[in-house]
């Protein structure tokens, strides 16, 4: 069970209790559940009570305890405590079932993984100026908004650059934008404003290249100013685009190192890699875990906020990790060690890494290379 499939299951229990008449409160958009930090109980803890307490007009605890039957009754859910003020701290049914439903959901959902549709109900319209940074911001935004099931349109004060187009950058409409659109009636006008890269699409193609520039306009917040040095260019480890695409690269590398040895990452006796002998993923691991768990709500977030940095600072974390993982717990056997079901169990973590760069990394708007 994903940290996105906990949500809903909470989600769901607030509806039964409202359907129940348990509690007279308008039930939310969205529930968040957070992994328990060092020191609580449970796998993970929901704040929903605390959330839901004041229009119920009861305390905390007492909401918290009319969900915590509730959830507890829901598949997947072992054991439901209420903690502090009103927390609800979850345990799962076994040790390893979320690990194993995160990597069950990036290779079924591939690059798509975190895509999802709660923005389904939001006609959305951004307009920009005629500015490369603008275009460029624009066009992740629409990415991510689309990603998430938004419907959008863009529009821009006049014509851009021809070499727009070899950014990616697409637009709608030119001139004053229209209060109706294809997008929908009425749509929202959202105007992204980020400040200016001080140069053209041109200048920057021909010094930085499209991946480059693309990461170097998104990478920092709208609100700061774009860094787009030569260091964008530098193969090397300070660099975070570099860093990124190689970790890609080097998941990818391992899938074919383990074919040329004749194992993968799964087998039909224990998909994974996961055996009654293997724990669940724990040290070096846990951290790379972790962001994957937590890669659809940052692309969520982002989505909502207008705000393609906080899909490029994921992203480097999951390659900080990543490498952190490899270089503790290879995923390769060595010299004579024949390949075990812990190598699977690792091959399968460092593939679902190399996945979700990749998807991070074309919802920028950037190449994710096998090789590098």
């Amino acid at each position: 069970m994903t940290p996105a499939d906990l949500s809903r299951t909470v989600l769901h229990a607030v509806h039964r209790a409202v359907a129940e008449n348990a509690l007279r409160v308008p039930v939310p958009a969205r529930v968040r559940v957070e992994r328990t930090r060092p020191g609580g109980s449970g796998d993970y803890a929901c704040a929903v009570a605390l959330q839901l307490a004041g229009d119920a007009g009861l305390p905390a605890l007492e909401v918290a305890r009319i969900l915590r039957e509730r959830v507890a009754a829901e598949p997947g859910i072992g054991r439901v405590e209420v903690t502090g003020p009103g927390f609800l701290s979850l345990t799962l049914d076994a040790p390893g079932d979320s690990d194993r439903a995160v990597l069950d959901a990036v290779r079924e959902q591939g690059s798509a993984y975190g895509h999802g549709d709660a923005l389904r109900d939001e006609v959305l319209q951004f307009h920009h100026a005629r500015e490369v940074r603008a275009a460029v911001t624009a066009d992740a935004v629409r990415r991510l908004v689309l990603s998430q099931g938004a419907r959008v349109r863009i529009s821009c004060e006049e014509a851009g650059e021809a070499e727009w187009g070899l950014l990616g950058v697409t637009v709608d409409a030119h001139g004053t934008p229209p209060v109706t659109s294809p997008a929908g009636p009425s749509a929202p006008l959202t105007l992204l404003r980020p400040v200016p890269a001080g140069a053209t699409a041109a200048e920057l193609l021909e010094r930085l290249g499209a991946d480059a520039t693309r990461w170097g306009l998104l990478r920092p917040a709208s609100h700061d100013r774009a860094p787009l040095g030569d260091e964008l260019l530098v193969q090397a480890e300070a660099n975070p685009l570099f860093r990124v695409r190689y970790a890609h690269a080097r998941a990818t590398a391992l899938t074919r190192g383990a074919v040329a040895l004749g194992f993968t990452s799964a087998s039909d006796a224990a998909p994974y890699g996961f055996t009654s002998d293997v724990a669940p993923y724990e040290g070096p691991a846990r951290p790379l875990l972790d962001l994957l768990a937590d890669h659809p709500r940052v692309l969520l977030a982002a989505a909502r906020h207008r705000a393609p940095d906080r899909v490029a600072r994921q992203l480097e974390a999951v390659a900080h990790a990543f490498f952190d993982f490899h270089d503790s717990c290879p995923p390769l056997p060595s010299g004579d060690e024949k390949p075990s079901a812990a190598h699977r169990s690792r091959l399968a973590l460092a593939e679902a890494a190399g996945t979700v760069l990749a998807g991070g990394l074309s919802l920028l708007g950037i190449r994710a290379p096998a090789h590098l």
